[in-house]
């Protein structure tokens, strides 16, 4: 069974993930080959003061 860890900035709405959730699901199936029921999604919604790229914190970014 394929599990998909998604990390994001916190933020995006239920049905933003709903549809993202959606669409992952759609190519897993395609590429790996299992079905549907198969393929779990985890999502990890991260505040930007928790996330740095480069040395720098996201927060300190805006």
């Amino acid at each position: 069974m394929p599990t998909l860890n998604i990390q994001l900035f916190e933020g995006r709405t239920p049905e933003q993930k709903r549809a993202y959730a959606k669409a992952l699901t759609e190519a897993t199936v395609s590429v790996l080959g299992c079905s549907p029921s198969a393929v779990e999604i985890i999502f990890q919604d991260v505040k930007k003061s928790d996330w740095a790229s480069g040395g720098v914190l996201w927060s300190d970014k805006d």
